[in-house]
């Protein structure tokens, strides 16, 4: 069904094109009449705007495994666009700064700070390097000292800082390899380390060059093997890409001691993850070998599982791995044979394992899908078969021979199951804990808290004779989130609140401080007061403020917020957060311009669609992408109004996914519109990734909105013939859904202004550059007014500070011409 409403049209738009050189922009606008030339350059919008954009980013607090003290990490500002112009490889799905064999799309930290829990002492952490660039900070056993890697022009370096003096120094020169991810990691001792190093003759490297002149064509090949795979971004194109992938994926595991001794472990690899055993006598070690793939990026490769002892010897193989292209794009299908591979976190070193019952295949019909195993050390006996589940499994939480949770979830019914189960003793069956659908908000039970052991390792924290866990939850409820700290008894399947945040107040607990559970952290918020961490005592009621960030953005304090709640015409329930400048009346002085801004999201169940999941209390972090920032231009802004798709029972919600889009958007806007708040003509909707998906199809099958704003989006789903977001069924099964959401098909129907805005690097699966370019070029061919803006070098997100300014220029400069601006219905928009 389609729903329009008559809006006249502003027929005197006067068009703009503009072009750039080099790496500095890309805009590309398009219009009836001739276009004229604007200069190449990055622009910059209003003040207030920029103000925000600059405002210093709040620290991060990391509380050590003794809960005695925390680090204090900060941040600098965003990158210029010279540091995103940096050379970089885009490999298997990795993206490399070849220089300093680095992710090459990662934000460093640039200061930390120890502080004592109990009385605030402050140490800043000394001898750290001019302009660092720190990554990877962890605690060492025992919360004597913090490791950290420190990122330079010449490569990776790893540091540590003693919290007694506060002082750090390097251990390692920039000979540390990141490039597959893999943080160093501590050994139970506290006083070692283990990390990769770079293995590949740097000089070799930078001289590697692809050949001007091929030996050959590119062949790929399959021979009646069904191999559907999702659309990835940034894959091995050509043999030259795997002999660059080799050499810098290839590490050298390697112990580093603190006097800054470097002992290798066993040959070079291509070390995709590595875990040192809880008792430090073996690593778990995962590599990647050929044959790679064109058609789907590294963590598919073929995978070698093995255990080694400190000496690089192989003690015993897990797994062998083949090429994982043909697992099945159902959600939930897994690979067959070992997977998920772990060290059971309470004992010395116990690996456990799932492995899959219905061949990986979540089409399939199964009664039962996946089977737990465990192996202890010296891992020369047969693997036990521990637990038989009938959904896929979800891992575990470790506790102690008599406690583990383990969990289990299925796509389809959005059902997740918990058991209690006795690792040290297997033969004992599960009992079934919590059985609930994650939609179901109000019925979430939370996350068991957890506690570092001996080992350094997170497991359960437990009371009562380690019956008792903890659990920190949301608290969704009809009045909005309100976390909570519950002690759940396993024995008796009973539960006790402990802690629920309480008006006008958003507070959730953090950490819990001892098995008692009398005092806790928690990190306490409200719409005018920055999230701070607070240290609470649940006996005697008592609040002691523990960090004192503040207000990142003054002059947004006293804007109006509301959680507002309306129904759709088919009388389920949405809501949606009001704001309003400060002082503003609707009364007095009228309705106001406004930006929507949304993200559907799809549910089995109309009663979760309905709930409520947000909260009128917390405070808001303005940053370039949220809609709050266009208060300080005189206009409102509804941001999430919930746009739910609902496919109950056997239905799939795409089957109907624009009627009930658009009915979503009716029931928005007669909301904001009946309270006085919004001008019904002066309206715009806009969105990011999927949201930009959505506001494109309201934008195609209604005429509630004055304009679009459209970031980073997919617009044509033919080009993800094997599934997208939600939606698991491929364009060869359901092509009238493929065709039916794709705004790119309706092309045509778009009459509204859209600015289109994507990074011109995007690695996100599905939304190819090429998404937005072709949907511009489709727009264009039927004389829409629309400009496009790529973003040179950003991804999915936006980074550089000169790409955040010129992007709220452009939304400045478009708002304010179609929206704010907007003549009213029936006049022709021109003034004497």
């Amino acid at each position: 069904m389609t729903m329009r409403r008559n809006m006249t049209r502003r027929s005197d738009h006067r068009g703009r094109v503009a072009a750039t050189t080099g790496a500095i922009l890309v805009v590309l606008t398009c219009a009836a009449a001739a276009p004229a030339v604007e200069d190449a350059v990055y622009r910059v919008p209003d003040q207030a705007l920029v103000d925000i954009i600059d405002t210093p980013k709040t620290p991060r607090l990391n509380i050590g495994p003794t809960r005695e003290w925390g680090v204090l990490i900060s941040r600098p500002g965003y990158p210029s666009i010279a540091e995103l112009a940096e050379p970089e490889l885009k490999l298997a799905g990795l993206r490399i700064k070849p220089d300093s064999f680095s992710p090459s799309r990662v934000w460093p930290n640039n200061r930390l700070e120890f502080v004592r829990i109990d009385d605030l002492e402050s140490r800043p952490v000394t001898g750290l390097p001019d302009s660092p660039r720190i990554t990877n900070v962890r605690w060492a056993p025992g919360g004597a000292r913090v490791a950290f890697t420190n990122t330079t022009a010449r490569g990776v370096e790893l540091w540590v800082a003693d919290v007694q003096t506060g002082r750090a120094r390097p251990l390692t020169g920039p000979i540390v390899s990141l490039t597959a991810g893999e943080a160093p990691a501590w050994l139970d001792d506290g006083e070692t380390l283990i990390c990769c190093l770079v293995s590949a003759d740097r000089s070799d490297a930078a001289a590697l060059e692809a050949p001007r002149v091929p030996a050959g064509p590119i062949i790929q090949e399959n021979i009646g093997t069904k191999t559907p795979a999702r659309t990835y971004q940034d894959l091995l194109k050509n043999p030259h890409d795997e002999v660059l992938f080799e050499l810098y994926l290839t590490s050298q595991l390697a112990l580093v001691e603190l006097d800054g001794t470097v002992t290798a472990v066993g040959p070079p690899a291509i070390t995709w993850d590595f875990d040192p055993s809880p008792d430090g006598r073996y690593i778990l070690v995962q590599s990647l070998h050929r044959p790679y793939s064109y058609t789907v990026p590294s963590h598919r490769f073929p995978l070698l599982i093995e255990v080694w002892d400190l000496e690089g010897e192989v003690v015993h193989t897990v797994a062998d791995h083949p090429l994982r292209e043909q697992i099945p794009i159902a959600r939930g299908s897994a690979q067959t044979g070992p997977r998920s591979v772990v060290w059971r976190a309470d004992a010395p070193a116990t690996l456990c394992w799932a492995e899959a019952l219905d061949g990986g295949d979540a089409g399939a019909e199964a009664a039962e899908r996946d089977r737990l195993f465990l192996l202890p050390a010296p891992f020369d006996g047969e693997p036990t078969a521990w637990m038989t589940f009938e959904l896929r499994y979800d891992g575990v939480y470790w506790g102690h021979d008599g406690l583990a949770i383990a969990g289990e979830w299925w796509w389809d019914d959005r059902r997740i199951r918990t058991w209690k189960i006795q690792p040290g003793a297997p033969e004992i069956p599960p009992e079934l804990l919590m059985d609930y659908s994650w939609e179901d908000k109000y019925n979430d039970p939370g996350a068991p808290v957890t506690v570092r052991n001996e080992y350094g390792r997170s497991v359960l924290l437990t009371a009562d004779d380690a019956n008792t866990i903890f659990l920190i939850g949301d608290g969704a409820s009809p009045e909005g989130n309100r976390p909570f700290l519950d002690a759940f008894d396993t024995y008796h399947k009973e539960t006790n609140r402990l802690f629920r945040s309480e008006a006008p107040y958003y507070e959730r607990p953090v950490l819990v401080m001892n098995k008692e559970a009398r005092r806790i952290i928690t990190r306490r918020e409200s719409v005018d007061e920055i999230p701070n961490y607070f240290m609470r005592d649940l006996v005697d009621g008592t609040l002691r403020q523990l960090t004192f960030f503040p207000h990142p953005t003054p002059q947004l304090k006293g804007i109006q917020k509301e959680l507002i709640r309306y129904k759709r015409e088919d009388g389920l329930d949405l809501t949606a957060t009001l704001y309003t400048p400060a002082g503003y009346d609707p009364e007095a002085d009228g309705p106001l311009p406004m930006l929507m801004w949304a993200y559907p999201r799809e549910f089995k169940s109309a009663d979760a669609a309905g709930q409520v999941d947000d909260s009128p209390y917390r405070f808001d972090w303005v940053g370039w992408w949220s809609p709050v920032l266009w208060l300080t231009q005189g206009y409102a802004a509804l941001d999430g109004p919930t746009m739910p798709i609902i496919g109950e029972g056997d239905a799939e919600p795409n089957d109907s996914y624009v009627e009930q889009l658009v009915s979503s958007a009716a029931a928005a806007v007669d909301e904001v519109v009946g309270r006085g708040v919004a001008d019904r003509h002066r309206i715009a909707i806009g969105g990011h990734s999927y949201g930009a998906f959505m506001a494109a199809n309201l934008l195609a099958h209604s005429d509630f909105f004055a304009a679009g704003l459209a970031r980073t989006g997919a617009y044509n789903r033919t080009l993800t013939p094997f599934g997208f977001q939600s939606e698991d069924r491929s364009l060869w099964e359901a092509p009238e859904v493929y065709f039916e959401m794709s705004p790119f098909m309706h092309a045509d129907k778009i009459e509204e202004p859209i600015l289109l805005v994507h990074g011109a690097e995007d690695s996100n699966p599905g939304t190819f550059p090429m998404q937005s370019e072709r949907f511009y070029s489709a727009l264009k061919g039927h004389g829409a007014t629309v400009r496009l803006v790529m973003l040179p070098y950003e991804s999915h997100s936006y980074r550089a500070r000169e790409s955040l300014l010129h992007l709220l220029w452009e939304t400045q400069q478009w708002l304010d011409e179609y929206v704010k601006n907007a003549p009213e219905p029936g006049s022709t928009g021109m003034t004497e």
